[in-house]
């Protein structure tokens, strides 16, 4: 079975788990952060594709945002994010998405997620192009950051306050530069609309491994480029020992990537 079949499958059962308990649940914020939600959903979903993961892969490493790392000492190592958008999911709102990325060393080269609220199916493996149920997508070609809505994900650190100060006055300056911006509070729906050429691009400053492997590879597939937010390398070097790392993002086509990084770094 190749890597997108896995995926398919694997998430369209996923989305199913999500649908049947969607509106029925209700969520227990992270202790230490605040932005953090939990429900039984990502429990359930995160169970269901772990061992889904042991059954295909068995010898393959697995991280879960929920349930932590399984280290088999493999080059390759499936990441989960049962529920991207949790906050969303627990209060009733549809904008949330199911992720699995697939790192191989440290490349991402195969990832996928549904949105299961509308069933667009995003895939994508090294070499193989990026498709949304089924049909190959691309970024935008569109030339002018002006003309591009573009989402941008922020939460508040209510324990470094000076860093959403900063961060907000820099999200001002992206703001004067581009047609609006987005935030569906969900990197599947983001991301999934930049590589099908609706966003010019999507950025973060805040996120986990589980939040850019599987954005990577579907990004770099559609024809864009995918960085940290200040446009070096993402470094997945040793991933079983990430979990509690930063990772940010700066997903966007080439053309419109350049002119974000002007922006970023001139401030």
């Amino acid at each position: 079975m190749s890597y997108q079949q896995f995926l398919k499958e694997s998430l369209e059962v996923a989305a199913k788990i999500a649908n049947q308990s969607f509106g029925k649940v209700s969520g227990t914020t992270k202790t230490g952060d605040n932005n953090q939600v939990l429900t039984e959903t990502d429990l359930a979903i995160g169970k269901f594709l772990i061992e889904k993961i042991k059954h295909m892969y068995p010898d393959y490493n697995i991280i879960d945002e929920e349930t932590g790392v399984i280290d088999n000492g493999s080059p390759y190592t499936w990441v989960i994010d049962p529920i991207d958008g949790t906050s969303n999911f627990a209060v009733g709102v549809p904008t949330y998405g199911i992720m699995i990325g697939l790192l191989k060393a440290s490349e991402s080269i195969a990832g996928g997620f549904i949105i299961p609220t509308s069933g667009e199916l995003y895939l994508a493996e090294k070499g193989s192009g990026a498709y949304l149920n089924e049909k190959r997508i691309f970024v935008t070609k569109e030339q002018k950051l002006l003309n591009c809505l573009v989402a941008y994900g922020i939460d508040g650190r209510q324990e470094n306050p000076e860093f959403t100060r900063n961060e907000a006055k820099l999200l001002g300056e992206i703001v004067l530069q581009i047609r609006n911006l987005r935030t569906s509070g969900s990197e599947p729906i983001d991301v999934g609309w930049v590589a099908s050429g609706k966003y010019g691009a999507r950025l973060n400053q805040y996120g986990k491994i589980w939040d850019v492997v599987a954005p990577q590879i579907i990004i770099e597939e559609a024809g864009g480029v995918f960085t940290d937010f200040w446009g070096a390398p993402i470094d997945y070097a040793n991933p079983v020992e990430k979990t509690t790392s930063n990772f940010t993002c700066c997903a966007a086509s080439p053309t419109l990537h350049k002119q974000l990084q002007k922006i970023i770094h001139e401030r």
